[in-house]
């Protein structure tokens, strides 16, 4: 019988309650939007893309801010390991970064050798490992002496449109490097979130892979994931922007509830989101940071086309987080003229 998305699998040592994660998300994956993810079912949550040469170099902010577990984070119920993403293309680099990962609490490092943003892939890290196999080797073997953790890689099938060095890739980070899992993109880095993934592709690398496959990209939808899943057959899948705004997804999955969530929920988790992201970042931080936030809230208030825009405009110009939460609370009477 094929498993169940409820169901738990490996990861190395540690056991995964279920196989629906949380994708590493640059920029957004702080310690509360994982635990958010957590709240809500998440067998494990990845953190945002971590530089491994500012923890090599002890930066400030990514020593205090990036690589923080919250201990909300470790008593989440069921347990699920914790699990911090970082990119880089020096070995050496990367064997000292995972030493302090490990240190700070982490149960699995992954490493993005899928990113395709051009500041990230002109240092030779991200996509641009893909055309550097034996370099990306060395990195994740180094990812784990440093760290004593098991290792997982995300990647992309390729570069551009039709390219498939990522599948290669993977099977030389399992067999020559020990990686434990791979989380695949079946996308080409050049057309980032746009196009459809390729999952007869993804199929092939669950069939030919001796670890688990990890299937992320394109997921938006409790349809798409099932159907991805069962045409796949991968051991688990990760929500990335699907899951912005709309954590319910998890519980959807996970059978744990079939409907979409009511207004008052909405406005309820936004102001959860954004009570823990000014216990983190500060009230001043914290109200830029919500700015990119706003909108995955109002899209799920199923407000009508020109009223979502105007309110969406008028949380981005709010310097109050308080006046910000007040308007989505008010958004009543825009939901029943929608």
């Amino acid at each position: 019988m094929p498993e169940r998305l409820t169901d738990a699998w490996r990861l190395g040592p540690h056991e995964v309650p279920n196989r629906v994660l949380l994708a590493p998300l640059a920029g957004i994956g702080t310690w509360f939007v994982r635990l958010q993810a957590r709240r809500y079912g998440a067998g494990m949550a990845v953190s945002e893309m971590v530089s491994s040469f500012a923890i090599h170099h002890r930066n400030a902010k990514t020593m205090t801010e990036l690589l923080r577990i919250h201990p909300d984070e470790r008593d989440a119920v069921p347990p699920a390991p914790i699990s911090i993403q970082l990119f880089g293309q020096d070995p050496g680099v990367m064997r000292s970064a995972a030493e302090v990962v490990a240190a700070a609490g982490a149960d699995v490092i992954d490493l993005n050798m899928g990113c395709p943003v051009p500041k990230v892939c002109k240092t030779g890290a991200g996509a641009a490992l893909i055309k550097d196999p034996d370099t990306a080797v060395a990195v994740a073997r180094a990812a784990a002496e440093g760290s004593g953790l098991p290792v997982t890689v995300k990647l992309r099938s390729g570069q551009r449109p039709g390219e498939t060095d990522g599948f290669a890739l993977a099977h030389r980070l399992v067999d020559e490097a020990g990686v434990a899992a791979i989380a695949f993109h079946p996308r080409s880095a050049a057309v980032h979130h746009k196009g459809v993934p390729d999952y007869e592709l993804a199929a092939r690398l669950v069939e030919t892979l001796d670890a688990p496959v990890i299937l992320t990209g394109g997921l938006r939808s409790a349809e798409q994931v099932a159907d991805a899943y069962e045409r796949t057959g991968a051991a688990a899948v990760m929500l990335a922007r699907g899951s912005l705004g709309n954590p319910w997804l998890f519980e959807r999955l996970l059978g744990l509830r079939d409907s979409e969530p009511s207004a008052d929920e909405v406005v309820a988790e936004l102001t959860w989101l954004t009570e823990r992201a000014v216990e983190h970042l500060g009230e001043a931080r914290a109200t830029g940071w919500l700015r990119k936030a706003y909108p995955w809230y109002v899209e799920r208030l199923g407000i009508a086309g020109a009223s979502a825009k105007e309110l969406n405009a008028e949380l981005l110009r709010s310097d109050s987080i308080e006046h910000a939460l007040s308007r989505v609370r008010d958004s009543g009477p825009l939901l029943a003229a929608a």
